[in-house]
This record gives structure tokens, sequence and C-alpha cells, in this order.
């Protein structure tokens, strides 16, 4: 018994110890948009954050102001800084010209709405017997 736990531990043991392949330039730059696109969500996050609290805080100022209650100062913070958009770090493919892409011309102009007013008797060339 002891001898085939052994060996199972050995066989797994040994797929423990493998090397994987080296990471490829595609794969570095993919890890690093990722990391760059993580970062931005981290910093809109906290701006999302920075104008709730600021609605917040404004919320309660009023709310005391009705109360007829005094309103302490408000403590001087750094304005929400705003992420703006993002933007990938990875240079698109050029697009391939509309000749070369296999697209293909426009249908032509309809001549004919799609749908008439005709009844199926109509169409059909008389009343149903």
């Amino acid at each position: 018994m002891r001898l085939a736990a052994a060996l199972i531990a050995a066989t797994f043991a040994a797929s423990v110890f493998a090397k994987l392949p080296p990471p490829t330039v595609e794969d570095k730059a993919k890890a690093a948009e990722a990391a760059a696109k993580a970062a931005w969500t981290e910093k809109v996050g906290l701006y999302q954050l920075c104008l709730a609290m600021e609605r917040t805080a404004a919320a309660y100022r009023k709310s005391l102001k009705a109360a007829g209650k005094d309103v302490p100062v408000p403590v001087a913070t750094a304005p929400c800084a705003d992420a703006g958009p993002y933007m990938s770090t990875i240079t698109p493919a050029a697009p391939k010209p509309l000749e070369a892409s296999g697209a293909h011309s426009q249908p032509a102009m309809a001549v004919s709405p799609p749908s008439t007013k005709a009844t199926a008797a109509d169409i059909a060339g008389g009343p149903k017997k």
C-alpha cells in the first residue's frame, strides 16, 4: 500500500516540476494591456467613489440645514480626478481596402414595397370555394 501511494505521489510530483514555455511577445503585450485596463478600471472606480462621497456629504449638509442644526465646515479635499476614456496601448491592425476585404456591393434599390394590402383571396385569384 505504501509503495502504491509513493508511486502515485511520484507520478504527480513530476508534473509539478514541468516548465512552461517562455511567454511570446504577443502574450507579454496582452498581459501589459490587461494590466493597463485594470489600472484604468481602478481609477474609474475611485472617481465614481469620490463623486458618491461628495453627493452623500452634500445631502448630509442639506438635511442638517433643513433641520435647523449647525452645519460643520467642510474639510478641504482634493478634487475628484476623472480617468477619462480608456485608450488602448495596442495599435489596431490597418483595415483592408474595401475591394480586398471581400465586401459585396450594395443591393439594388427596391421598386415595390415589401408587402401589399392584398388578401390571400385576391392573390389566389378569387374567393375560396
